[in-house]
């Protein structure tokens, strides 16, 4: 393919030149211009582990000299500099943050999910947003989030344990089988649909070499069986966020367009904050490339939001948030009301011997090692996969038949009569819900995480919390003064 070069990193598609050039016009040489601009890096402090913004920001500044500058549009979000390598500090792998581009902040914040919903991240991973919408939920009601291939389902759940989530289960299915089992099941589902990357061609000067324009098409017919599905799923009065990280009008104004043709149900809806910060979406583009839309009113697609790199700090993406009235004209499934009440019944009884026993150990675990009882903290149901147990929230329905990779919180393993709490379990826990702890500089830390053993306070002895900064980290067991390290053997790091 021919290309033509824009940047030093980046050389562009000339198809994909060549349409924005004609699409924004006067406006394309400003566009183009950002190309030879230094991208910008964001992180998102974690609420699960911080009470506020100042907290998060006091306590860093006690620990290193970044020079952090607020997101306008995310209330958690923060840019920083490459020189501070956020990445390479023991707080990472404690969940204080997680690393994301500020752009990709703006789809969570468009969904104004609230503590206690059910919620759904309808392709998650590797977990930017799951992460984002699991702090605003401050650990009270469901979140469901699901990816369709495998290997990044499981850096999803990687992610999920370690910023501390208990009540998300994360599933690995497609977004059809998932519609069948949840018909109007959800308060708000977020759709961050896969795209042709164009808005990342700065961060990721790889995507523009993958890039075509039969890719566009492919993923803008992708995007539309994803979201008939999503308006499936989401409840009257419900919330759906569709957001990509792509200039093409084709799976954007394209793809709003066809979707409000076909589900008049749903309707635009802008919010100030995102009114302050983005720019409009840019209605005459809806019919860009095809005829699929003709008759769709102009204001409401005009509603949606563009974020450009010439305008602000951070890459390109698209972001609607739209308002379902009712479920005329949508086929709902009614089987997850029946798996729902088929799990609450198999938890009532308590039928299965070795989850009773399961849960005992953990109840004695609980008992010598926390001072909290976790399904106290957040209610939910026990439930054991092969000798694991767990606890999922309440809300979620019977998992029977799922594809699924991390059943809401991990609390740990029986082994011949004996309870080994999960690494999960530690990275959801507080230095105060704890009986024995251990506290680490900056650097005994990063040796925790190598694998080496660190020292204990002398008499202290069993499971301990290791922390960092009051940060949980992960077990160790104490003896005669030192704790054997029990950091997962294969998350160990080297700096």
């Amino acid at each position: 393919m021919e290309m033509n070069k824009r940047h030093e990193n980046v050389s562009l598609p000339e198809d994909f030149y060549k349409r924005m050039k004609w699409l924004l016009a006067k406006e394309a040489e400003e566009f183009f211009r950002s190309y030879e601009m230094e991208r910008v890096y964001g992180l998102r402090y974690n609420p699960l582990k911080f009470e506020s913004g100042e907290v998060f920001e006091q306590k860093l500044s006690e620990t290193v000299k970044w020079r952090l500058a607020p997101v306008p549009w995310c209330q958690e979000g923060y840019y920083y500099q490459p020189s501070d390598q956020p990445g390479k500090h023991p707080w990472h792998e404690a969940g204080a943050y997680y690393i994301q581009e500020p752009s990709a902040m703006s789809a969570v914040e468009l969904l104004g999910v609230q503590p206690g919903e059910r919620v759904l991240d309808l392709c998650a991973a590797p977990g930017g947003k799951t992460t984002q919408i699991a702090g605003k939920m401050l650990g009270q009601g469901l979140l469901v989030s699901n990816e369709f291939y495998g290997s990044r389902a499981k850096i999803l759940a990687q992610n999920v344990e370690r910023m501390g989530i208990g009540n998300t289960v994360v599933l690995n299915e497609s977004t059809e089988r998932l519609s069948q089992g949840f018909g109007e099941f959800f308060d708000r589902i977020l759709v961050d649909a896969p795209c042709s990357g164009e808005g990342m061609f700065r961060k990721d000067p790889g995507a523009a070499q993958e890039w075509s324009l039969q890719n566009v098409e492919m993923c803008a017919g992708r995007q539309h069986e994803i979201l008939s599905h999503a308006a499936e799923m989401l409840k009257p009065k419900g919330v759906l966020v569709y957001a990509t990280c792509t200039f093409a009008p084709q799976e954007n104004e394209g793809c709003l367009a066809w979707f409000l043709k076909k589900y008049p149900q749903f309707s635009v809806e802008r919010i100030e904050m995102a009114d302050l910060h983005f720019s409009q979406a840019r209605a005459e583009w809806a019919v860009y490339g095809t005829e699929r839309a003709e008759s769709m009113p102009e204001d409401e697609v005009a509603k949606a939001y563009r974020l450009w790199p010439h305008k602000l700090q951070g890459e390109g993406h698209f972001a609607v948030r739209l308002v379902k009235s009712d479920s005329a004209g949508i086929r709902v499934a009614s089987e997850c009301a029946e798996r729902q009440k088929c799990g609450r019944k198999i938890n009532r009884k308590k039928e299965n011997v070795r989850l009773e026993e399961a849960i005992c150990l953990f109840k004695e675990f609980e008992k010598n090692t926390l001072q909290v009882q976790l399904d106290e903290r957040q209610p939910g149901k026990y439930v054991l996969f092969s000798d694991h147990l767990y606890l999922i929230p309440e809300e979620m329905p019977e998992l029977k038949g799922w594809k699924v990779v991390r059943a809401g919180l991990h609390l740990g393993v029986c082994r011949k009569n004996r309870f080994e709490p999960a690494h999960a379990l530690a990275l959801y826990l507080s230095l105060r819900q704890v009986k024995h702890a251990v506290q680490l500089t900056d650097s005994e830390a990063l040796k925790y995480l190598h694998g080496e053993t660190v020292s204990a306070t002398n008499g202290q002895k069993g499971w301990t919390l290791v922390c960092v900064s009051g940060l949980s980290l992960g077990w160790g067991k104490s003896t005669n003064g030192v704790v054997k390290n029990h950091y997962p053997k294969g998350l160990r790091i080297c700096y």
